[in-house]
């Protein structure tokens, strides 16, 4: 048992670890808002939540997060932009886990995936218009974005990036699912019930 979990422990490491150097890549899309960067992170933690279930993802998230915090750091010393890549990938992999734990399937993932896309996005829209960008203008002088600038910014930025995140997202872990199904498989024997 203190086998198992130790296992589990570091592979939660390793993985966050990942998620870590993946953030560290990330880049601006074409007609998108600057702010808005695009990093493959969220794949170690759809990996954590097939294998070991949805505390794994989310720590894998927090992991990631904490430690870009440490290595960039922030103006004004409040992880603004963390936080919500936080919320982000919560609101990204928490109902894959739901809907691939009740159909452990390629069309089960893919259900998931779609429904973690759509909750992203409208997720993110919503908590941008009322928390994050109050958050950016409070803690990082940033001006306040209000009237039809709001309206742009959400409905023609901030909606189609995550759209756009989670369905290049979707392709990559239904890629690997393929590819790694039997591996996915027997972790998840080993290491979701410990």
């Amino acid at each position: 048992m203190k086998n198992i979990k130790l296992r589990k422990m570091l592979v939660i490491a390793m993985l966050g670890s990942m998620a870590t150097i993946l953030m560290q890549f990330n880049f601006p899309l074409p007609a998108i808002p600057g702010f808005l960067k695009f990093d493959f992170g969220e794949i170690p933690a759809v990996l954590a939540i097939l294998t070991m279930g949805p505390v794994a993802g989310i720590t894998v998230e927090v992991i990631k997060n904490v430690l870009h915090w440490f290595f960039t750091g922030s103006p004004t010393g409040v992880p603004v932009g963390e936080i919500a890549n936080l919320v982000t990938g919560i609101l990204f992999i928490l109902p894959i886990y739901f809907i691939f734990n009740k159909y452990r399937s390629n069309k089960g993932l893919a259900s998931g995936l779609i429904v973690g896309t759509l909750s992203m996005a409208i997720g993110m829209s919503f908590l941008n218009y009322v928390v994050f960008l109050p958050m950016y203008t409070y803690f990082l002088n940033m001006p306040a974005t209000t009237g039809d600038a709001l309206y742009t910014m959400i409905i023609l930025g901030i909606l189609p990036f995550n759209l756009i995140k989670g369905i290049i997202i979707m392709v990559i872990s239904l890629l690997l699912y393929n590819s790694m199904k039997q591996w996915i498989a027997k972790q998840r024997s080993e290491l979701m019930a410990k």
